[in-house]
Order: structure tokens, then sequence, then C-alpha cells
């Protein structure tokens, strides 16, 4: 009777399914601004926060990315340089996206994520890093403002 007694208190390891939908990261996909429904690869693109030296995302070829945002801030940037392996034809925009966030309780073991809500009147702000390049990317349409899982696009830029 005591042996029963005294494992009836156990619990089971509190364990985080890998299932959960932890703090989504925000969806860009890129397209073709002669074609708009056709998505178009991105040639040597390098994602590198604003600030650090590291490149986040660097590839040869891509047209859907998942970059981050800051948990703590509600402003998170970012360069998108393309071309980054010809030095001649490298070209560098930056991306301010601007959002407001919230902690949400997910469970005992996998505890809170945060999810993202995209300015509705600024989402973000586009700038060239060097004038004299120009822009590369010609147009970005904000798709989902809110930003809770990465099942969906939330951002198209076009160029």
């Amino acid at each position: 009777m005591i042996v029963l007694f005294s494992f009836s208190g156990c619990e089971k390891d509190d364990i985080c399914d890998a299932n959960t939908s932890t703090t989504p990261r925000l969806v860009i996909e890129f397209y073709d601004i002669n074609n708009p429904s056709v998505l178009k690869t991105v040639t040597d693109l390098d994602v590198i926060g604003v600030g650090m030296t590291e490149a986040l995302i660097s590839s040869n070829t891509k047209s859907t990315i998942s970059i981050p945002l800051k948990t703590t801030e509600n402003t998170t940037s970012y360069r998108f340089i393309l071309n980054s392996g010809t030095p001649s034809l490298l070209n560098d925009d930056i991306i301010r996206f601007d959002y407001t966030h919230e902690n949400v309780y997910v469970s005992r073991a996998c505890g809170y994520k945060t999810i993202f809500t995209l300015d509705p009147i600024n989402p973000f702000t586009h700038t060239d890093a060097t004038l004299a390049d120009g822009l590369w990317m010609k147009q970005i349409i904000i798709t989902e403002n809110n930003i809770d899982n990465e099942n969906e696009t939330h951002v198209k830029i076009y160029f």
C-alpha cells in the first residue's frame, strides 16, 4: 500500500513536443516584377541584421525565406544583399519592420512564444544602403499583418 502512494505524486517529464508552435519567423517570398504571379529566385542573397557582421541567410538561390523578429523590441532591421558573391554587382537594400509583440503562454513544458503584429499604417521602411546602386526591391507588399505562425506568407517582395 505504501509503495502505491509513493508513485502517485509523480508526473510525466515536461517535454515540449517538437510539433508545438513556437515564436514564428517572418515569411518572405520573392516575385518577378514583370510577372507578379511567378516566384523568382534571388541570386546570391545574403540577409544580415543591421549592426551585425554574420549573414543570417546566405544562399545561392532562394525564392522564400524566413527571418526572426526581435522579441524584446518593436523594430527589426535587415540588410538584403543581392549578388553578394559578386562585388561589382552587389546591391544592398535595408528594410526595417515595425510591429508590436505579445508573449503568449503555450504550456508548462514549452513556456511562452511571442507573436507579432506589423504596424497597420507603417509596417516597414525600405531604404538603400548605398545610394549609388539604387533599390533592387521594386515593390514590397504586406500580405498578412499578424505573424502568429509560419504556414503563410507575410511579405511579398517584387524585383
